[in-house]
């Protein structure tokens, strides 16, 4: 009898990695607690995959030899802990795709700059021609795409909850842009847990391969020996300092390894300190991957950007209005009240994910005229930042935020979507919440 895998979750990385274990051989079933899209209901019919929608059938899950578990599912889930007390084995998408093929993987994580370092070196190597496919977070998913594609590099982009349930899976490059308080409700408020889970990216790296890391960020650097690091070390920061492989000096931004080359800062297409640490991270993997410097020369500088991240969405009677609502962290939003040339007026709010503001107080004081709360529970908000600045109003709906951001800014100034938090108080994702924004922007 062939083995039985069993997929929790039904969305695109679980929808994935059936396809895969449909065609590698495997006995597959699909569980899924939510409704199942349409679109990965054709998927799974078409291949003749048994699933389920709105419930978990226990006899037909605790009977698996191994589970494949949707990152969003937590670790302590009753389900899941009594699939540990029968000692099944529980694997994410990554791990499972990761068996199938033997292209190098180029994978991407940290707290903040993941989406658009991934995104930037998949330009990065498309424009020179190499034969890459885009996958994790972004894009289809890993395991879709070695059932049905057959490319020589992926481009991964991993969260944490991603590299949780990852073991064997090596990362030919690990890239980490840097390590700040996120999603700390899903590891107990334990900083530590969450920083191993990042640190997960360089397991079962050789000295074949290489990590790629901010060196100013002091918590990698504080991990950098309790991890026990086997490969390769590239790091890159703002300054030359020593040991580091890209940094910026008299406004030319310097790659060191493998192949030397400069370019100027101003030819980068992203603009803002944090994108000067997503394109030097970006330079470096391109690099290594032997692409030639004309290549990520002209890469960085075409490059156009990723939706939702300090995305310039129009100017209406002279007040500019930019949509960061990827920012799902308050470090996140520190990078772009930093790249703010304007006073701004800033909207905030959502599912707080154990947030402390404190790290944002001084530029909100310095940068921000207006505060617009977009919540179902701004009482978190309000207890922080009431008499730290002059203006502030309560919203529950987009438009009625983008309404009040318009009234209460002045001509020469900004209008920023950058909350701080997660979305799924009042919408279905950052996407769904920058969608909204852009829409009432544009109807103003």
């Amino acid at each position: 009898m062939p083995k039985r895998i069993v997929i929790l979750g039904a969305g695109e990385s679980g929808t994935g990695a059936a396809v895969l274990a449909k065609k590698e051989g495997f006995d597959v079933f699909v569980s899924d607690m939510s409704i199942i899209k349409d679109q990965y209901k054709e998927l799974l019919n078409a291949r003749s995959i048994a699933w389920e929608e709105g419930h978990h059938t226990e006899e037909l899950i605790l009977n698996a030899d191994e589970i494949i578990k949707s990152p969003g599912i937590p670790n302590n889930a009753p389900l899941i802990l009594k699939l540990k007390e029968k000692e099944i084995s529980i694997v994410s998408e990554i791990e499972f795709a990761g068996r199938y093929t033997n292209a190098k993987m180029i994978c991407v994580t940290g707290s903040n700059g993941k989406t658009t370092t991934t995104s930037l070196i998949y330009h990065i190597f498309k424009s020179a021609g190499l034969n890459v496919g885009l996958a994790g977070n972004i894009g289809q998913s890993l395991a879709f795409q070695v059932a049905e594609c057959n490319y020589d590099y992926y481009i991964v982009e991993l969260s944490s909850f991603q590299l949780d349930n990852m073991y064997k899976f090596r990362a030919n490059i690990a890239v980490l842009m840097n390590i700040t308080p996120d999603h700390l409700d899903r590891y107990d408020h334990n900083m530590q847990e969450y920083i191993d889970a990042k640190f997960r990216i360089t397991q079962n790296q050789t000295d074949k391969d290489a990590f790629i890391f901010w060196n100013d960020d002091p918590i990698i650097q504080e991990q950098l020996i309790k991890h026990g690091i086997h490969a390769h070390l590239y790091p890159f920061a703002a300054e030359k300092e020593e040991g580091v492989k890209a940094y910026v000096d008299h406004h030319q931004v310097y790659f060191s390894e493998p192949i030397a080359f400069n370019m100027e800062q101003e030819e980068l297409s992203l603009t803002g300190t944090h994108n000067l640490y997503n394109s030097m991270a970006a330079g470096i993997s391109a690099n290594l991957a032997g692409i030639r410097k004309e290549y990520i020369r002209a890469a960085l500088s075409n490059f156009k950007g990723v939706e939702h991240r300090l995305e310039k969405v129009s100017r209406v009677r002279g007040i500019d209005f930019i949509n960061d609502s990827k920012a799902t962290n308050v470090n996140s939003c520190w990078y772009a009240l930093e790249s703010m040339k304007t006073k701004t007026v800033l909207i905030l709010g959502g599912k707080d994910k154990g947030n402390d503001y404190t790290e944002i107080e001084s530029l909100i004081k310095d940068k921000v005229s207006a505060l617009v709360f977009l919540g179902v529970d701004n009482s978190k908000l309000h207890a922080f930042f009431d008499g730290k600045v002059e203006k502030i109003v309560d919203t529950t709906s987009m438009k009625d935020a983008v309404d009040k951001a318009y009234h209460l800014a002045q001509k020469g100034e900004t209008v920023l979507l950058s909350p701080c938090c997660a979305s799924f108080d009042l919408f279905k994702s950052y996407e769904d919440r920058g969608d909204q924004f852009k829409e009432c922007v544009r109807n103003l």
